[in-house]
């Protein structure tokens, strides 16, 4: 399992298109990319400019080759650059240090492997 937790600042006027563009791809990655276990988006509470993703992807080849090589993620890259304030994006790479007890570990039980 790979993990990246990305942490990045919004230019205030443009959290509306930010969001929406943000939700398409995280949607989008759990529904097309097999690959991607988890999507979660959060936003700062106390810096509601603020936010950050939590992605778990079953590879690092998931991520770097699958994700990024999809066509949403494209989209995606378009939407980031006009509204994430510049140089504030950080991607943090890790990976579980328990990874059995990760629930999208566990065997899936609707037919599906």
């Amino acid at each position: 399992m790979f993990t990246v937790i990305v942490t990045l600042d919004v230019i205030p006027d443009r959290i509306d298109e930010f969001l929406d563009g943000l939700h398409r791809n995280a949607r989008a990655t759990l529904a097309d990319e097999p690959g991607c276990l988890r999507f979660d988006v959060h936003r700062v509470a106390d810096a509601p400019g603020r936010f950050m993703l939590y992605e778990l992807y079953a590879s690092e080849r998931a991520f770097y080759d699958e994700h990024r090589a999809a066509p949403h993620y494209a989209a995606w890259r378009a939407v980031a650059d006009r509204c994430v304030v510049p140089g504030s994006h950080v991607n943090t790479f890790a990976t579980p240090a328990f990874p059995e007890d990760i629930p999208e570990n566990a065997p899936r039980t609707d037919g599906n492997a």
